[in-house]
């Protein structure tokens, strides 16, 4: 065992822990030796699949009991401080070789996999995010939806189910969820029950907590994708076609401002790090975000982050003073990760000032509904504005629109790409070039369907063919 992660208990600190015998009354006993012998009840036989379900409960019942005594005993053994400079198999076999002696003390008997089980747990609970741990490793899942102690769904393809995985109590869940803000340097209280934070490996973490939280704290993880997909990855899943990757690779090199919109896990921000790929390496961009979760593929990138108040509620950074900075740090575009607010006026300045080729997500229903959004995020920032010059300025920043959409069978699919021509008289003008048109829908569920183009020629071929892309007029034609 390694010395240097134990500390030094003195003998016989801990209390052998021993069985109370259980005697029977003896008075009972005769009683029940006079009593006529009741004929035993017909009972039916359970099926096997009921009894092995029934003793797999209890088995995981039992471990779970024995990782909470183990962990309490490991919190008390190892020294803490020295675990920072131990590595992983170090601590891997000091945690085997304590939970080998607390098992032989509680003479409990496991068998080599739930052994290896629990060792796992308990390295997951020092080391890791607990019962969470086994699902971040998991590379099929792609949301995490934590509601209370005992209910933890997942997402896998776009399909929401019921996880076998749960917390020992609401103590426990609140244990893990401090772990994750500490370390990102926030907080979440009575006083703040809610956060937003990212993990180690850059997933998207929110928590929200009781009083506010009735049943339990709620907690959702956006799985992070460790692997980059790129525009060739989309195209091969279905997203969009190769068509609209060309005329896309035209519109992010020639420089213009692009809106992605769409709802809640409709692939907004996969769909951004897929057109930023498209940006030369030699431009200076820069990003702002609420939480980082942009992958960008260029080798000049500055990544800026907000900051929430602190328990005095001073020193909070938002994206808007991020983005007023920014306008001072000599970049080429500007990407915000989402915009949700005041800043809406920033982006649209920058947009409007010499930074063409920004981008940047909101949520909206279609592009129609984005335009509207961006009108009442004006509206909503205080500033009084006629209507016709903030439409003047909305068409003038903005060139193109990418809507992204999840289908009912959980496919995220470009449902539309449409771009902003100009005003006609008080009215934003617009004109659809591709569009994803739906055919029927197959006895699974599956969605049938296909990309498709309107028939209308892009208002930027001129430009496309300035910059060197001289796009065929094929493109453009129609599937009748």
């Amino acid at each position: 065992m390694f010395s240097r992660f134990k500390k030094d208990t003195p003998p016989g600190a801990r209390p052998v822990q021993s069985a109370a015998p259980v005697a029977a009354s003896a008075a009972t006993a005769a009683t029940a030796a006079r009593a006529p012998a009741a004929p035993p009840p017909v009972q039916q036989r359970p099926p096997a699949e009921a009894v092995a379900a029934d003793r797999e409960k209890k088995r995981k019942e039992r471990l779970t009991e024995l990782k909470v005594e183990i962990h309490k005993r490991l919190l008390e053994d190892l020294n803490l401080s020295a675990l920072e400079s131990a590595s992983e198999q170090q601590l891997r076999t000091e945690i085997t070789s304590l939970a080998t002696e607390a098992l032989d003390e509680m003479s409990v008997a496991l068998n080599k996999d739930d052994r290896l089980a629990l060792t796992q747990e308990l390295y997951d609970e020092v080391m890791g995010l607990g019962p969470l741990e086994p699902l971040l490793k998991d590379d099929t899942i792609n949301d995490i939806l934590v509601n209370g102690p005992k209910r933890i769904f997942i997402e896998r393809a776009g399909k929401l189910e019921l996880s076998d995985v749960t917390f020992r109590d609401e103590r426990h869940l609140l244990r893990i969820i401090d772990k994750i803000v500490s370390a990102v340097g926030r907080r979440v209280d009575e006083s703040n029950p809610y956060c937003d934070a990212r993990l180690q490996d850059g997933s998207r973490f929110n928590c929200m907590i009781p009083p506010i939280a009735v049943d339990g704290s709620l907690v959702s993880i956006r799985k992070f994708k460790k692997d980059k997909l790129k525009v060739e990855d989309l195209v091969r899943f279905g997203a969009f076609t190769e068509e609209m990757a060309a005329y896309l690779q035209a519109a992010v090199s020639c420089r213009l401002n692009i809106i992605v919109s769409g709802g809640t896990g409709s692939g907004k921000t996969t769909t951004l790090n897929a057109l930023s790929s498209f940006i030369d390496n030699h431009e200076r961009v820069l990003t702002i975000e609420d939480t980082a979760e942009l992958q960008l593929q260029q080798v000049h990138v500055g990544r800026m982050e907000s900051r929430p108040a602190n328990v005095e509620g001073k020193g909070a950074v938002t994206q808007r003073d991020c983005l007023r900075n920014a306008l001072r740090m000599r970049p080429d575009r500007i990407i915000v990760g989402e915009t949700r607010g005041e800043e809406v006026i920033d982006m649209l300045q920058a947009m409007n000032t010499g930074h063409d080729g920004s981008m940047t997500t909101i949520h909206a229903n279609n592009p129609r509904d984005a335009v509207s959004r961006l009108e009442n995020m004006v509206a909503m920032s205080g500033i009084e504005m006629p209507l016709k010059a903030m439409r003047s300025q909305i068409a003038s920043a903005v060139n193109l629109i990418v809507q992204a959409s999840r289908l009912q069978d959980g496919t995220r699919r470009m449902t539309s790409v449409t771009e902003i021509t100009g005003m006609e008289g008080e009215v934003i003008s617009m004109q659809e070039v591709f569009r994803f048109e739906r055919l029927g829908v197959e006895p699974s569920g599956k969605i049938i369907g296909r990309f498709n183009a309107t028939g209308i020629r892009s208002a930027y071929s001129d430009r496309f063919r300035q910059w060197g892309f001289d796009l065929p007029a094929s493109i453009y034609e129609p599937i009748i």
